[in-house]
C-alpha cells in the first residue's frame, strides 16, 4: 500500500475521533507540534523509519519528546501506530491530517509562488481573490522562486494561475518558432 493511502486513512480515523470526542483543535496543534520538531529534527525523522530501532524504543522516544506536550488521545495514537509498525508514517500522517482538516472546516490551500517576499497588502488580495473563486476561507502559503523573473503563480487545489514573466517569455519563444509565412497543407 502506498505511503500516501496509509496516511489518508490514519489521518481520517484520527479526525473522526477527534471530532467525536471534540478535541479537534488540540490534535490539530499536535499534529502541527509534530511537523514542526519534524523539520527541526532530521534524527526524529531517520530514528521513525529506521528498520535497526526496534519498535519499543521508538514509542519511548516519542515518549519523551511529547509526553506531556500533547494531548493524551494524541499520544495513544502516537502508541497504536508504533505498535502497529506504523511509526515510520507518523510524519505523513501528520501532514496528511492537517489537508483533512482544513476540507473537513471548509479552507481552501492555496500557494503562492512569487519573487519576492509578500506585503501584508498582497497577502490580503490574493486571499480575497482565492475567497471569490472558491467560496471558502483561504490558507495562503507563500513560496520564493527567483527563476519566475517577476510576477506570480498562484495554485488553488489542481488549478494553476500563471501570470509570471516566465511564462510569457515561454510562450513568446514558442510562438517564435512557427513560421507564419509558409503556407501549412
Amino acid at each position: 500500500m502506498s505511503e500516501y493511502r496509509i496516511a489518508s486513512r490514519y489521518a481520517k480515523s484520527l479526525l473522526d475521533l477527534a471530532v467525536e470526542k471534540k478535541v479537534l483543535e488540540e490534535v490539530k496543534k499536535d499534529m502541527q507540534l509534530l511537523v514542526g520538531v519534524a523539520q527541526d529534527s532530521r534524527d526524529l525523522v531517520l530514528m521513525l523509519k529506521s528498520p535497526i530501532i526496534t519498535h519499543d524504543k521508538k514509542l519511548s522516544v516519542l515518549r519523551k519528546v511529547f509526553e506531556g506536550r500533547v494531548n493524551d488521545m494524541t499520544m495513544s495514537f502516537f502508541t497504536i501506530l508504533t505498535k502497529k509498525h506504523r511509526e515510520a508514517y507518523l510524519i505523513a500522517v501528520a501532514k496528511e491530517f492537517h489537508h483533512q482538516y482544513n476540507a473537513h472546516n471548509g479552507i481552501e490551500e492555496a500557494t503562492v509562488t512569487t519573487t519576492f517576499p509578500l506585503t501584508d497588502a498582497l497577502r490580503k488580495e490574493f486571499s480575497s481573490v482565492v475567497e471569490r473563486i472558491t467560496s471558502k476561507k483561504v490558507e495562503l502559503t507563500e513560496k520564493i522562486d527567483e527563476t519566475l523573473i517577476g510576477g506570480f503563480v498562484l495554485k488553488i487545489g489542481d488549478r494553476q494561475i500563471d501570470d509570471s514573466i516566465n511564462s510569457k517569455l515561454k510562450a513568446l519563444r514558442l510562438e517564435f518558432t512557427k513560421n507564419h509565412y509558409e503556407k501549412a497543407f
